[in-house]
């Protein structure tokens, strides 16, 4: 059976439960290169999910400030949010070096408050990957980081990602053409190996450091484990005993214990959350206050409507704005502009429901919701249905504590908790 990569698939496996360590608290700050990252905390590259929406959207949603009369929603740059580093989903080198430069800056977008921001690259040819490196660095990215971790199929046939783990040689060739390219801080992703025979994290970060990469980051599982099975920690221990840079712990952590956990058992430098950010946005902050004050709140249902309507309205936006830039530039509307505005629209309701089954998770109901989404067809319909959605939620709650009783209709026959 062919395994498919995606990120409704990336389930835990039987997670473990980690108690609050008594010590160990995620770091406060930690440098690549001469990039200061604080907190030590990176969004992972996703493809498919951190472009600039989302990765606004989750150093917005991560403001924390333990300061008299702070709040998490006051306006600060990247490096005093909850999220230390935004990374942008993987960028195909071949294909950024091809493109014409207006779609290049298409792929490369990012605001002033995404700072510091690494733009993450994939390919297995030094000469390109060095060129699409100078680009990035000429874009203004703080870091550039080299994607040695995707196990999907395409990538990997490619001899992309986690597929050029079996060519340590072809990775020592990268890593020097890339590192005489740019003077930011060059980095690097990547899993234990290709399979449990092949394991060769250790070798690779001692690599790395020879090569002058300024960090490391590690996903404690290999290429044929994809999502599976438990996140072995203990290999990020051994790239930490290995090398002196930075090494970043990347598997398993949902919550802020788990983010403790790591630090207290690999003595990693930072830690990189992936895929429980898209179901908890919050998940910085938690770390944040955790590491600031020993615990940490979870999100109530005006937290989630806030951050599922902004994060749907932010999504239009982005799309009017681009269809504003594309009318600019354009002599005149043609057949071909009206069809790929229309593209654009069906694509960001497209990715609406596709953030919906993440964004509702833990919503009592949410069913029902998910549901609404799926059947719209235009953003403003999915932005109602999540105004009637939570409207309703807050008007049972009222009732609620009239007479304790929520109306039936709110929680669909056999569904309680997604």
């Amino acid at each position: 059976m062919k395994k498919r990569y995606t990120l409704e698939k990336k389930q835990w496996d039987d997670p473990i439960e980690h108690a609050m360590p008594e010590r160990a608290r995620v770091p406060a700050s930690f440098d690549i290169g001469g990039v200061r990252i604080a907190p030590a905390t990176v969004l992972a590259p996703m493809a498919g999910v951190t472009d600039t929406v989302f990765r606004r959207f989750i150093k917005n949603a991560s403001m924390f400030s333990t300061g008299e009369g702070g709040d998490v929603e006051t306006a600060t740059t990247n490096q005093q949010s909850g999220c230390g580093l935004i990374m942008t989903e993987f960028t195909s080198a071949d294909g950024l070096s091809r493109m014409r430069e207006t779609k290049r800056k298409r792929y490369l977008t990012y605001y002033d408050d995404e700072h510091p921001i690494s733009a993450q690259l994939f390919g297995s040819n030094p000469v390109t990957l060095a060129d699409s490196a100078r680009i990035c660095q000429d874009a203004g990215f703080d870091i550039v980081d080299l994607n040695l971790g995707c196990p999907a199929k395409r990538v990997v046939a490619c001899n992309g990602g986690s597929g050029l783990l079996r060519d340590l040689p072809l990775i020592g060739e990268i890593f020097k053409a890339v590192r005489a390219a740019v003077s930011i801080p060059f980095t690097v992703k990547f899993r234990m190996g290709w399979n449990d025979k092949n394991i060769v994290c250790v070798e690779l970060a001692k690599m790395a450091e020879d090569c002058g990469l300024n960090a490391v980051a590690l996903h404690a599982r290999t290429r044929e484990d994809g999502y599976t099975g438990q996140a072995r920690w203990e290999w990020i221990a051994a790239v930490k005993d290995a090398v002196s840079i930075p090494v970043i712990g990347n598997g398993d952590v949902r919550t802020p214990e788990d983010a403790a956990a790591m630090v207290e058992k690999t003595r990693c430098d930072a830690v990189m959350i992936g895929r429980v950010a898209p179901a908890n946005p919050w998940i910085f902050r938690q770390i944040a206050q955790y590491t600031a004050t020993g615990r940490y709140d979870s999100p109530t249902d005006q937290d989630r409507y806030r951050m599922i309507r902004d994060y749907f309205q932010k999504m239009v936006e982005e799309i009017e704005m681009e269809n504003a830039n594309e009318i600019a530039r354009a002599e005149a509307i043609t057949a071909a502009g009206q069809i790929a505005r229309e593209k654009q629209a069906r694509d960001c309701v497209g990715k609406m429901k596709q953030f919906a089954a993440w964004f509702t998770h833990g919503v009592p109901g949410g069913g029902a919701l998910r549901k609404q989404i799926f059947d719209a067809k235009k953003g403003a319909a999915v932005l109602d249905a999540v105004d009637e959605f939570f409207t309703r939620r807050a008007e049972a709650a009222v009732a609620s504590e009239e007479d304790e009783v929520v109306p039936a209709e709110l929680v669909p026959a056999g569904e309680y908790c997604d």
